[in-house]
């Protein structure tokens, strides 16, 4: 059932169109959300975001759940990325200052080899990000179990990584995602209000 749920996940996240007039149905590959009180594409219920235990941009422990009990924007960047990642950010930035506060957003890196903690401390001083966003770091081997259960490709040479967000739920599930050219601040920042309200 979990391996059926994690599919679907990819699927609806992947491929989503979505009613600009925020009557909140969404729509991916034909299937349609109908009643769904989020801008975003729904994901499955009981999907859950993985925990990990590993560190930010200034060394400190991180995990997923320390953050139980609140909504929490994840995404993936890299610290080098010059187009998508940067965009990414500001979208982050631009739902946080929509939602009139700060909750929890972490960028989990895709570039291990080239992400350290004074390229991720960098990045995020020049997005305007630093203090809002954790930069989660690790090797390869730490970060695959995260890129493949929210089914992101990491960076490579030839080959752009995903660029996804997906909100969490107070109660760790993947709740909402959105392909980055499919979303807007305000959308992310209305998903969030409605997580919060949960």
């Amino acid at each position: 059932m979990l391996v059926t749920a994690l599919a679907f996940t990819a699927l609806v996240i992947g491929v989503l169109t979505h009613d600009s007039g925020g009557g909140g149905d969404a729509t991916a590959n034909g299937v349609i959300a109908q009643g769904s009180p989020f801008q975003g594409a729904r994901i499955p219920p009981g999907v859950k975001a993985p925990d990990f235990a590993l560190r930010d941009e200034n060394g400190d422990p991180i995990s997923m759940k320390q953050f139980r009990g609140k909504p929490v924007v994840v995404t993936f960047l890299y610290t080098h990325c010059e187009d998508t990642c940067p965009a990414t950010a500001q979208q982050v930035r631009g739902a946080l200052d929509d939602l009139g506060h700060d909750i929890p957003a972490i960028a989990i890196s895709v570039d291990p080899p080239n992400d350290t903690e004074a390229s991720a401390r960098k990045f995020l001083a020049e997005n305007n990000t630093l203090g809002r966003i954790h930069f989660v770091l690790g090797t390869r081997a730490e970060l695959k179990p995260l890129w493949d259960r929210y089914a992101v490709k990491p960076e490579k040479a030839k080959e752009e990584h995903t660029a996804r967000l997906v909100l969490v739920g107070p109660d760790g599930d993947q709740r909402v995602g959105f392909p980055l050219q499919e979303t807007t601040p305000d959308m992310i920042a209305h998903d969030l209000k409605v997580l919060e309200r949960q």
